[in-house]
């Protein structure tokens, strides 16, 4: 058709032959999918076409993208869309005329006469496949006609509309896709951020499903994760299934074609072929009847198949190509979910593994009646998420109580911070508690968090709470009352979810009433007080807890725990234990590492477990000076305190009244060896 006769066709009186040119409703679709479904009906109705089918290149395969009327076999019509494709021309095969949409040149809708003299109509038969490292049209499209009638002006009359409909198609393919893809994109994401609320793998899997079930407007929709070992395909969700699970070969039905070609896959039970890839056997089973299947595989391009997502029966119509593309993107963005999932299940299990194993080391030790009284209270007190003051001697297990507190509570998966207040000084102590700001002080080069916020969750476990500062207290006070902290320097208050268990070994009523520790924080602290007896008292537990300590050790150590005999027994039952379990834990280490013995006498324990001594102070004789005698003394009592307790010099220093740095002064004044375990 020349120029002049495309100026008549707008005419007023249009060349009948050419009416497809204002078909109104091809500029009406509001999408490409819409715009190809009119059409081809259009064209259908207008030429009393037995069919027409139009074909997509997806992923280097030619599918059915929309059918009217009598529909061609996929296979048979993906063959001749390829030949098509290849040769740029129309042809002709067992009556269907085959139109590729492509290279559609000038303004004036094409001429049959094109048709009759460029490339004569011929039987279809075999060509080279295109290059399968060329990259691949964005919109490569092939139109396959079955005219009711084998000759006549319709035929030719209906390739020219083809072909024009072609060119609108493809002028609004780039437009429509690029507004279709960021549609699809932005609902497939509004679904990603629910899979976020979901931790388990289970639950994971049920979003995903629900998911895509939404977007396809399906009916069921199960992930299958490929088991290479098993060689078998594990599906969720399979509503019906006990378990909700299903398990197939992982080379069956349609699943298993998606998992060995890594393309997807459609059928329809519409099409023969189709209905020998459903397992009718499954679906009696579930009370359930399969129309249509589209899958397609689990993972990114270029990765190895993870497993195959499937959807069943879509509720208008077959599957189409854009649903391809939408389950597609659907799975990309599954499997990185999936993966995300089993990361933080595995992080989960492992850390779940921590938390049993530090609260079974975190174990009270012990028959006697205290200890078993103590512990029933531990349970009791662990589950109701009260406060809890924690009173004993030093080195009777204070922190072990705390342990115990936390890891038997609801707060055992977060964390338990420990802070020892007499060991922070008292300018650092609330920015130690609560944090503190960039800037905030000389030295503040970052922001930094306190224990509380630390702690979000769990607990904060305060030692040697009495040794708290007046300052100190007051702050600490502010924090139980209000459950919120402020950062030094900061301005914005922190809402902080901790439980508090504090310990001392002060007698914090007397300091109350010396005023040296605040009655009202007291009383926040003491909600329930729980007391632990000193080794002395537990004169029944020492041995159980000395070949509980040498069997702990030893494991550590790579050896077979040695035996204590009759006299080293002997030994440790007359001991006096200053420095309670602490020193007896010390005690076993120490015999693990350096005694090879299989079995300790009483002189393996001598050089580190002194008996109790009953005649006091040595008595300095006559002959010593008054500068010698008081060196003498001081000596003595500076290794008593350090044995009692448990051979830490800091927390002997602050029993003697001075700093840890006072004391090894003093200790070097007087000819004494620093302490190793200290150095």
């Amino acid at each position: 058709m020349n120029r002049e006769s495309s100026r008549d066709v707008g005419g007023t009186n249009p060349d009948p032959r050419y009416r497809w040119l204002f078909w109104p409703e091809l500029f009406h679709a509001r999408s490409l999918d819409e715009l190809i479904e009119t059409g081809l009906d259009s064209l259908r109705a207008e030429f009393g076409l037995a069919g027409v089918t139009c074909f997509h290149l997806t992923h280097g395969r030619w599918l059915v993208e929309r059918s009217v009327g009598e529909a061609v076999a996929e296979t048979r019509g993906a063959a001749w869309a390829e030949q098509a494709w290849d040769r740029a021309a129309e042809f002709e095969s067992e009556g269907a005329l085959i139109v590729p949409w492509r290279e559609m040149d000038g303004s004036d809708p094409p001429s049959s006469s094109r048709f009759a003299t460029d490339r004569p109509m011929r039987p279809a038969d075999d060509a080279e496949h295109h290059n399968a490292a060329a990259p691949e049209p964005r919109s490569a499209r092939v139109l396959v006609l079955t005219p009711n009638s084998p000759e006549g002006a319709a035929r030719a009359a209906s390739l020219d509309a083809a072909r024009w409909l072609g060119r609108i198609v493809e002028h609004q393919a780039g437009a429509v896709t690029t507004r279709l893809e960021a549609d699809r994109l932005q609902a497939v994401l509004g679904e990603v951020v629910t899979w976020a609320r979901s931790r388990s793998l289970e639950e994971v899997l049920e979003q995903i499903a629900h998911s895509a079930t939404r977007l396809l407007q399906c009916e069921r929709a199960t992930i299958f994760l490929w088991d290479r070992h098993r060689q078998r395909l594990v599906g969720r969700p399979a509503l019906g299934v006990p378990g909700n699970l299903i398990e197939v070969p992982d080379q069956a039905g349609l699943v298993g074609r998606v998992l060995s070609t890594g393309q997807p896959q459609r059928v329809s039970t519409r099409d023969a072929s189709g209905e020998g890839v459903v397992h009718r056997a499954v679906d009696q089973k579930l009370g359930f009847h399969t129309r249509n299947l589209l899958g397609v595989p689990l993972g990114e391009d270029g990765e190895q198949v993870k497993g195959v997502f499937e959807v069943i029966n879509r509720l208008q119509g077959d599957f189409s190509l854009d649903d391809i593309r939408t389950l597609r993107l659907l799975a990309r963005h599954a499997a990185a979910a999936l993966q995300d999932s089993k990361t933080y299940q595995r992080l989960a299990d492992e850390h779940r593994r921590l938390v049993d194993q530090a609260a079974e080391r975190a174990s009270l030790v012990g028959e006697c009646s205290a200890i078993q009284r103590l512990r029933v209270s531990v349970e009791r007190v662990a589950k109701a998420d009260l406060a809890v003051l924690i009173l004993g001697e030093n080195g009777t297990g204070k922190d072990v109580v705390a342990q115990q507190l936390h890891y038997l509570s609801a707060r055992r998966d977060h964390p338990l911070v420990a802070l020892n207040c007499a060991a922070i000084a008292a300018s650092l102590l609330e920015s130690e508690l609560f944090g503190h700001e960039k800037g905030a002080f000389t030295g503040a080069h970052d922001a930094r968090i306190g224990k509380f916020e630390a702690a979000q969750g769990g607990t904060v476990f305060l030692d040697e709470v009495g040794d708290l500062s007046l300052d100190g207290q007051a702050a600490l006070l502010r924090v139980l009352e209000e459950k919120v902290v402020t950062r030094i320097g900061g301005t914005h208050p922190i809402p902080v979810d901790t439980r508090v268990i504090a310990a001392t070994n002060r007698d914090l009523a007397q300091w109350v009433q010396a005023g040296r520790f605040r009655e009202d924080l007291y009383y926040r602290l003491n909600v329930v007080t729980l007391e632990l007896p000193p080794l002395r008292e537990r004169e029944s537990d020492v041995l159980l807890l000395a070949r509980y300590f040498l069997e702990q050790f030893a494991r550590t150590a790579g050896r077979t725990a040695p035996r204590l005999s009759r006299s080293a027994e002997q030994r440790l039952v007359e001991h006096h234990w200053p420095g309670n379990v602490r020193e007896l834990r010390n005690l076993m280490e120490r015999v693990v590492y350096l005694c090879d013995a299989e079995e300790l006498s009483a002189d393996d324990l001598s050089f580190t477990a002194p008996t109790r001594r009953v005649d006091g102070p040595s008595t300095p004789r006559l002959e010593h000076s008054l500068t010698d005698a008081t060196r003498l003394f001081q000596i003595d009592l500076i290794e008593r305190h350090i044995s009692a307790c448990g051979g830490n010099v800091t927390e002997a220093a602050r029993s003697l009244g001075l700093h840890r740095s006072n004391l090894y002064r003093k200790m070097q004044q007087l000819g004494m060896s620093p302490r190793s375990d200290d150095l």
